[in-house]
């Protein structure tokens, strides 16, 4: 198959593969028929990152071993530093959880076992399938078609706290660079840029694209790349990878090539709330068919949804729609 994205991503989807399988063959036939979903189901586009019930297999419902394979699978579409990251998501529940006892306003069960598992289709043949790892504060979704993955998004990450302020793991900020490096860049800009990148002194109370299926770009809103000086470029392009690099090395290589490929004259940086982390503070940046939200208001400005979407690509739906244009339109 020869898709919109041509560079090989052999031993990426390779490993998709294996793994998966692997998760797959240890399940029992009640198991398999909660953890498996054919690609083209409508549930394959239903995505959410707070907490609630969820399709899949959840990591409460399997054996150690069986949870074993399921990080695995997930480490497959991860690097290191990401995979680390979203462990450490999963692992806050147990933070999260005694701070609201605390507070006396418990809302969920903050449970690191509530973290389903769902594969889409059957991996390696020659049809498109995917898999997805969620639950809350981490949304990941994969489809794979032959050896290239073709699509990487919605790729969700999120903290509460942001900043853990008290007890065993004081200090601890999951997704510091994202936060800091967006603080350093509106921080650099001048007067009449932060005018124009700046365009509500109040933050959101979420990311606006929510759990969409489909983002919408608002074209107009926020500061031209092309308005800033070389060093504030830098910052941008290093806080794009930032988010861009959490998928493997060949899959990030080309998402970010693509981007400098095009340049960054017309993204747009998009800001609203306060100006450092001691204030509700929300960014956007977008350009062509790349979008990332990152908001950070609740909590007392202590809790972060942040999130990485190609546009008309989500769900690998542009993908699909170019094959389904090109082999099956009579």
């Amino acid at each position: 198959m020869t898709g919109r994205y041509t560079h090989p991503h052999a031993h990426v989807s390779a490993a998709m593969v294996d793994a998966s399988r692997r998760w797959l063959a240890s399940l029992d036939n009640e198991q398999r028929s909660k953890a498996t979903y054919h690609y083209l189901d409508g549930e394959r586009i239903f995505w959410y990152y707070p907490p609630l019930n969820r399709h899949g297999l959840p990591l409460r419902d399997m054996n150690e071993n069986q949870r074993r394979l399921a990080m695995a699978l997930l480490a497959t579409g991860l690097t290191d530093e990401t995979n680390r990251q979203a462990r450490l998501i999963i692992e806050h529940e147990e933070v999260l959880g005694p701070l609201e006892a605390e507070s006396g306003h418990p809302t969920w069960p903050r449970d690191p076992e509530l973290y389903y598992w769902t594969v889409f289709g059957e991996p390696g043949r020659a049809e498109p399938w995917g898999w997805r790892a969620e639950g809350h504060h981490l949304s990941v979704h994969y489809s794979v078609w032959g050896d290239q993955v073709i699509a990487v998004t919605p790729f969700f990450l999120g903290a509460n706290p942001a900043e853990v302020r008290k007890g065993p793991k004081e200090g601890l900020r999951i997704l510091s660079a994202r936060e800091d490096l967006a603080i350093e860049l509106i921080g650099s800009l001048d007067a009449g840029q932060r005018g124009k990148a700046v365009i509500h002194d109040k933050a959101p109370w979420d990311i606006l694209g929510y759990n969409s299926s489909k983002q919408a770009i608002h074209d107009e809103e926020g500061l031209a790349v092309r308005e800033m000086n070389g060093t504030q470029q830098e910052i941008l392009m290093t806080l794009i990878a930032e988010y861009v690099n959490g998928v493997p090395a060949p899959v990030a290589e080309q998402r970010l090539a693509a981007i400098r490929d095009t340049g960054l004259d017309d993204f747009r940086l998009v800001w609203a709330g306060g100006l450092d982390r001691g204030r509700d503070h929300y960014y956007r940046i977008h350009g062509g068919q790349f979008i990332v939200e990152f908001d950070n208001i609740q909590n007392e400005a202590n809790h972060i949804h942040s999130v990485w979407r190609e546009v008309e690509n989500d769900f690998a739906q542009d993908v699909l729609r170019d094959h389904h244009m090109l082999y099956h339109i009579l």
